[in-house]
């Protein structure tokens, strides 16, 4: 081969894995990684290239339980060679599933005559002989081998190179072993067994090469914390530290080798500025044109009437200085009718503008997505920045007390004590290796289970950072770095949760924002209630002062081993020693009160299966179990506030020894002022803004989720007074929030009718697309008033009917758990039998996962509950019919429902009715997601007809014009309309 032929493959290789790279990582970066691979090639790893086994299955399915081998592929490792293969396809005893077949090319005639699995197995362990097994995602493997008789004669030990090339490559976006062997140029992936062991033989020894960039002192530090857990990886680490030169590590150092030099200067704070000036309104008509700057965005741009008009009811709100609420159907494309304004106004102001969206999901497609497109047609392009919450930023100094404190409780179940350790050791060397490497970005993407590992253990919240106190503060610090930033950017993109905390925090997170864009709005009501929530928990309670320890484990325990080599700390061990006793008593104190709230239990039941809510009003309040809660309540008030002040006297004293323990006790002891502070609330009950209730677990053994809850109950009132009275301008937009044409109810939620929140207008836009022409609406109008005995088994079979009708794709909204699982446990069998598949959100299922084999399956239904009644989307064949068997009003058992009863006459009429109407308005757009969408919308609650306020639910849908049928006429019509639109 030429030189020039291998520079290309060359270029073309480092293009692969450039794309695999997480966004912002410098040319530096970039080249290091792309070296690796002639690293691997050259480099002499000793024992981990001797003799070690790659292995890979293929099997029937995902679950070990009820799934069997179909291939077993396995290679020996000597230096850089294969030396020796074994192969076998294995007799499952049972037909391959098509769906596998289909994946693995692996056919029932393949596996006619093979061996078993136990013969297959008896083979492997012949050929690995005990030696190391590596294996991606080693788990799955390993569960499949070993369940078959003599598996655990394989190997003892089986190293997982998914987990440990996440802490040798943690910059990668993906760690499939069919993208890493793309990017570094080895064997592709062909989900057959031999093809991936092939792969993972090439890339064993470019995740040593990925080790081996790493710190030879941080290497020793991962291989030495937590000796008394058995973690598969402390070997390797070991001897590639050996490898390296020694040389002294300081994370705070290589943090400040990777800050990018700070040349722009932050953003004025507008309001400052007297003078401030929007985009002429000539200007946005032109941009919106035919030749504007939006059709640039697009190959075939289509005029937006409706999108032109919100575009300029937000430019006439920051040239005025006041609020709107813009409702803006389906197919509006709100993001670029209000990004457009906000950005010319910013550019034109230097300021910075906010958006803030419900989710985190469309918070990500703003940035990558239309903003980077409105960067490249703009003049001066877009400068932006994406804030999340706390938790989703790797706190450093946390990490650091994490690798030195005892280790947090595993959950409960699910896992031994050991696993679920080593998968904290292997997240805290994901987090040291990210942290060594990357500039910016947030934990999401480095693979962490989090099912095992604590996320308290490596992030803080806005009330518990250190900030001027802690070492990383505030430059090599992600969380405070991310927001330098964003005061330097023209736009910041964050979520509902993040801004709230920010006003509850009086603005001490975000930069100084006076303008800001509230997306898919309808939904900052309940999340403000959420996050200004104030809770008494028993696991938040436990999870702290595991954290902040005693004598015999935690920060205090490392502490005082830490003191050992100081001269002069007599006194702080003294100190430290009453800090464990005054700890202890604490948590005492709080184990009694958690025990006493538990039986709180007896006093009533709301809730689902494994969960009751009590509201404690007057009546709780009077009873002996209250009083036992009362009495404990204070008592934990007093031992905490106690706490509290020998932690200030501890950490005061230990700054005058040393500034880094000081630290690291403040770090610790960060949620004892916040816990104190609720528990006084909770003792007190007198704060009339709240409803305070209690949330129990039916199950004893669960209790240390038991908690008292206060809850805002007017947070318009909040908003309007503390937020919107300090802003600009904000703009509030969704696709849902008037009910019966009135935004009065939305008003009332976010504080716009407050006075002094500043003047507000409202403008309802219409779709782009034709609701009347593409969606019809169907009422049941005969059917059993729901809790009625003939309820449920109607409702069977109506939806018997219209499954059948439809062909599948329908999806069906619950309001109810039981009523879920029941109808799906007796339809399931039916609809099978006329060839439908029908999915149901079940306990512990993951939504994710249910929409991708939904969406995969045009004749596959699903029943599911309220994470699908809004954010889902399913466009095309996938989704033709919605049903909504009950209104979705709130339980009259809330608590929030019976504090607003009990202080106002029409509370249900002012707020749960409008409330079941937005949330109705809501799971009816997961129905028309695109132009060409068509579909059926199936109301089962007859109350639509019988009640007044049905008409309210019917004015409100996209398509108000609803057909009234009897029950024994749906499927009829829902066969002739599918007949009309597939003729």
């Amino acid at each position: 081969m030429g030189p020039d032929k291998r520079r290309e493959e060359g270029d073309a290789g480092q293009g692969a894995l450039a794309r695999l790279m997480m966004p912002g990582c410098s040319e530096g970066t970039l080249r290091r990684y792309a070296s690796l691979a002639a690293v691997a090639r050259t480099r002499d790893f000793g024992p981990l290239e001797d003799g070690v086994v790659a292995l890979d299955t293929e099997t029937t399915g995902l679950s070990f339980k009820s799934c069997e081998l179909i291939e077993i592929a396995a290679a020996r490792i000597q230096g850089k060679e294969v030396v020796e293969r074994f192969e076998t396809f294995v007799d499952p005893g049972r037909p391959i599933p098509s769906e596998i077949s289909a994946l693995t090319h692996i056919r029932d005639i393949d596996v006619a005559g093979a061996p078993t699995s136990e013969e297959a197995v008896a083979r492997l362990a012949d050929f690995v002989g005990g030696m190391p097994v590596l294996a991606h995602n080693a788990a799955f493997d390993r569960s499949f081998v070993e369940k078959v008789r003599g598996g655990r004669q394989v190997s003892d030990y089986w190293v997982d190179t998914l987990s440990l090339s996440r802490i040798a490559l943690p910059l990668l976006t993906s760690h499939r072993l069919s993208d890493m062997a793309a990017a570094f140029g080895c064997d592709s992936v062909t989900h057959r067994a031999m093809d991936d062991v092939d792969a993972l033989c090439g890339m064993w020894p470019v995740i040593l090469a990925g080790l081996l960039e790493l710190p030879q002192d941080l290497l020793d530090k991962l291989a030495a914390m937590h000796g008394d857990v058995a973690w598969q990886f402390r070997p390797i680490l070991s001897h590639i530290a050996s490898m390296n030169d020694p040389a002294p590590f300081s994370l705070k150092a290589a943090r400040a080798a990777l800050r990018r030099p700070a040349d722009d200067a932050p953003r004025v704070d507008a309001a400052e500025l007297m003078d401030l000036r929007a985009p002429d309104a000539g200007d946005i008509r032109r941009a919106f044109g035919p030749d504007g700057l939006a059709a640039a965005l697009y190959d075939s741009f289509e005029e937006r009437p409706e999108q032109l008009a919100m575009a300029l009811e937000v430019r006439d709100a920051l040239e005025e200085g006041s609020h709107r609420a813009i409702e803006a159907g389906t197919g509006v494309g709100k993001s670029l009718a209000y990004l457009l304004p906000e950005i010319l106004f910013a550019q034109m102001n230097d300021v910075s503008v906010g958006v803030a969206t419900k989710t985190n999901a469309l918070a990500d497609q703003l940035v990558t997505r239309e903003l980077p497109a409105l960067s490249r047609v703009l003049p001066r392009g877009v400068s932006f920045t994406s804030l999340k919450g706390y938790e989703h930023y790797l706190c450093l100094s946390r990490l650091d007390a994490a690798s030195l404190v005892e280790l947090p409780s595993p959950p409960e179940g699910g896992t031994s004590k050991n696993t679920a350790r080593s998968e904290m050791l292997t997240a805290m060397a994901v987090s040291y290796a990210f942290a060594c490497q990357a500039q910016d970005g947030d934990l999401d993407a480095l693979g962490i289970r989090w099912r095992y590992v604590p996320r308290t253990m490596l992030t803080t919240t806005p009330q518990e950072c250190l900030r001027a106190a802690c070492p990383y503060f505030p430059n090599e610090c992600f969380v405070h770095g991310a927001r330098r930033r964003a005061a330097q950017s023209d736009v910041v993109v964050t979520n509902h949760a993040l801004l709230l905390r920010d006003i509850d925090m009086e603005g001490r997170i975000l930069p100084p924002i006076r303008h800001w864009v509230i997306d898919e709005a309808h939904g900052l009501e309940a999340e403000a209630r959420r996050q200004w929530a104030r809770e008494v928990s028993g696991r938040v309670a436990q999870e702290g002062f595991e954290r902040l320890g005693d004598t015999k484990g935690g920060t205090i325990r490392s502490l005082l081993d830490r003191l050992v080599a100081v001269s002069g700390s007599t006194l702080q061990v003294r100190l430290l020693t009453k800090l464990s006793a005054a700890s202890a008593a604490a948590a005492q104190a709080m184990g009694t009160l958690v025990d006493a709230i538990h039986e709180l239990g007896g006093l009533g039941r709301a809730g689902g299966y494994d969960t009751m809510e009590l509201w404690i009003d007057d009546t709780v309040r009077a009873t002996q179990e209250w009083r036992l809660v009362a009495e404990a309540l204070t008592c934990a008030k007093e031992r905490m506030d106690e706490l509290d002040k020998d932690l200030r006297h501890g950490a005061d004293t230990l700054a005058e020894l040393d500034a880094g323990l000081a630290a690291d006790l403040r770090a610790a002891a960060a949620f004892v002022p916040d816990l104190s502070a609720s528990l006084g609330l909770m003792a007190r009950g007198d704060d009339k803004s709240f409803v305070y209730s209690a949330e129990l677990s039916c199950r004893r053994r669960d209790r240390r989720g038991d908690a008292l809850m206060a809850r805002k109950i007017d947070v318009g009132a909040d908003l309007g007074e503390r937020w919107l009275s300090q802003e600009r301008s904000v703009v509030f937009t969704s696709a849902t929030m008037t009910v019966g044409g009135s935004f009065d109810h939305f008003d009332h939620a976010v504080g716009l009718d407050v006075e002094g929140a500043g003047r507000h207008a409202g403008l309802s836009l219409g779709s782009s697309y034709d609701f009347e022409r593409n969606m019809s609406v169907v009422i049941a109008q005969d059917m059993p008033v729901p809790g009625d005995a003939a309820y449920l088994p109607a409702l069977e079979e109506l939806l018997f009917d219209v499954h059948r009708a439809m062909g599948g794709s329908t999806l069906t909204l619950f309001t109810n758990r039981r009523d879920m699982e029941r109808l799906h446990e007796s339809l399931r069998p039916r609809l099978a039998k006329e060839g439908l598949e029908l999915l149901c959100q079940e306990r512990g299922s993951s939504p994710r996962r249910l929409r991708e084999r939904f969406l995969a399956d045009e004749g596959c239904s699903l029943m599911a509950l309220k994470s699908f009644w809004e954010g889902f989307d399913a466009a095309g064949d996938t989704l033709r019919c919605v049903v909504i068997p009950k209104l979705p009003f709130a339980s009259p058992h809330d608590p929030l429902v019976r504090e607003r009863e009990l202080r106002e006459d029409r509370a249900w009429w002012r707020y749960s009715l409008p409330e079941a109407v937005l949330s109705t308005k809501q799971a009816a757009g997961r129905l028309i997601r695109t132009k060409s969408d068509v579909g059926v919308l199936v109301l089962a609650d007859s109350r639509l007809v019988s009640k007044r306020y049905g008409s309210q639910f019917v004015r409100s849908l996209p398509n108000p014009n609803a057909i009234r049928l009897e029950r024994a006429h749906m499927a009829r019509y829902l066969e002739t309309w599918r007949r009309s639109r597939e003729s």
